[in-house]
């Protein structure tokens, strides 16, 4: 039987590199792709093909994974769906038939949960509770650090421009938020004044906020804007492959955030589908050795102790915290900092 592997996602090069007239077709083409896939029949759909509605930054992760999947299972189809976690629980909820999500952010599959697409109970669906590898926000500046950015109190002076995405649309950013956040309860001791103004002063400091991880890469890298761009660490290693650790030095502040990336099975869609045992199997490959692998190569931290063994020359020591020590959990999270009115909407507002 032959293989069939549709993939809607481009490479670094591809996405970075093209100009004018072409980009414009690009877009126009994968928006159109994206139509289809909103506007499919039932019929459009079998039990051999999955949609995996992912996060902005993990094209070229799931290019892999899904080429490592097909490999071992021919005859399915994968089709991706790329854009912040936030935007894709909403299109999810508005139409987009996704069969799986494989997020980066717990909030944007609770949301999902909320409105009847996804089981309460989809954390213990899976292991490390549905998480099967985690990053951290991280720093990529230019060669040579010509601004000597070193530490998270580095990005509120007024000579260094910051990039990362809007904390609305992406997870993405939401994890840098609260990591600046929770370094900046550490360096002030709880003091929340001095919390708000060290954050607003660093929204301050961004001068345009994409709408995902990778529209703010490639306002870095391609329209060259800005001193340093936050984002998971995992893209960080993946620009410096792909441009030349020779442009770009990636820099680990003292203490981030542990970003974990849940997966979920989208109940609702896959019933319909008829495609709930594909999609269990497939979210099932994340944490097998060969899954683990390939996502470790793509600069993402992984469960798998052997694995993780493998590749831990390539991962510099960090501190880690997480949104449960130092936010109460991601429902406290959610209802002071990112609720309609709450800490996020106040900074965000003010700038």
């Amino acid at each position: 039987m032959p293989r069939r592997f549709t993939v809607r996602q481009t490479s670094f090069a591809a996405e970075f590199q093209l100009r004018g007239f072409l980009k414009m077709k690009r877009l126009l083409i994968a928006g159109a792709a994206l139509v289809g896939l909103l506007a499919a029949p039932v019929s459009a759909w079998s039990a051999d093909k999955l949609l995996n509605a992912s996060y902005d930054v993990a094209r070229e992760l799931f290019a892999d994974v899904n080429k490592a999947y097909i490999a071992a299972h021919p005859g399915v189809t994968i089709d991706q769906s790329h854009a912040g976690t936030s935007k894709q629980a909403r299109a999810i909820v508005e139409g987009l038939e996704a069969d799986v999500v494989t997020f980066n952010q717990i909030t944007d599959i609770d949301f999902l949960v909320k409105n009847g697409f996804v089981s309460d109970d989809w954390q213990g669906e899976f292991a490390s509770k549905s998480s099967p590898f985690y990053s951290l926000p991280s720093f990529l500046v230019r060669a040579g650090n010509p601004k000597g950015i070193k530490d998270w109190g580095d990005l509120v002076r007024d000579d260094v421009k910051v990039i990362f995405p809007n904390p609305k649309t992406s997870g993405n950013a939401r994890y840098t938020y609260l990591a600046a956040t929770a370094y900046a309860k550490e360096a002030f001791k709880g003091d929340e004044a001095k919390v708000k103004e060290f954050v607003t002063k660093l929204f301050d400091n961004v001068p345009v906020f994409d709408t995902g991880g990778r529209a703010s890469t490639t306002t870095f890298v391609e329209r060259e804007i800005g001193d340093v761009l936050i984002t998971f660490e995992s893209e960080t290693t993946g620009i410096r492959k792909e441009f030349g650790e020779d442009k770009f030095e990636a820099v680990t502040p003292s203490v981030s955030l542990l970003a974990e990336f849940p997966v979920a099975i989208v109940d609702k869609v896959v019933d319909k589908h008829q495609s709930r045992d594909l999609a269990k199997n497939y979210l099932d490959f994340l944490y097998t050795p060969e899954g683990q692998k390939i996502a470790a190569e793509h600069g993402n931290r992984v469960r798998d102790e052997q694995v993780a063994e493998t590749f831990k020359d390539k991962f510099p020591e960090v501190r880690l915290v997480t949104v449960e020590d130092v936010f109460g959990g991601w429902p406290k999270v959610q209802a002071e900092h990112f609720a309609s009115g709450g800490l996020l909407d106040q900074i965000y507002g003010s700038r």
